[in-house]
């Protein structure tokens, strides 16, 4: 997948004040305030940096922390990972592949199939409707 580059000021530019913290400086948005945790709509999910489709509805879950969880990504290859070892604590950090922006992070506390929680927030994503 072709890495997609933008300049600091690029990215001000493409994305809102909370996007750009979060996708952008890594940041997080408060739990149970974001757009999506709570949405139950059928479609995708993509990055709303570079519209990456990343998760599809169908695997997202009612976690219980205030952000959309999902069990799985739409495509292995379509998210990245990375150690993460800030707050004092070691975390798993989830980032689209494409453009490399902060999506939030994975736990191993997951549902079945997959066992994961991929802890996202709804800074980071853009929902399309499922034609």
């Amino acid at each position: 997948m072709e890495k997609i580059r933008k300049t600091d000021a690029e990215w001000r530019a493409l994305l809102g004040e909370e996007q750009y913290r979060v996708t952008r400086q890594g940041g997080t948005e408060c739990a149970f305030t974001g757009a999506l945790w709570d949405d139950h709509r059928d479609g995708v999910f993509h990055c709303v940096c570079c519209d990456l489709p990343l998760f599809d509805s169908n695997t997202k879950f009612e976690s219980g922390t205030g952000w959309p969880s999902f069990f799985d990504p739409i495509a292995n290859d379509h998210v990245a990972a990375r150690e993460d070892l800030s707050h004092g604590m070691r975390r798993v950090e989830v980032l689209c592949a494409r453009c490399d922006a902060h999506l939030g992070h994975v736990f191993p506390d997951g549902p079945r199939p997959t066992g994961q929680r991929y802890c996202i927030n709804s800074a980071a994503l853009a929902f399309r409707p499922r034609a």
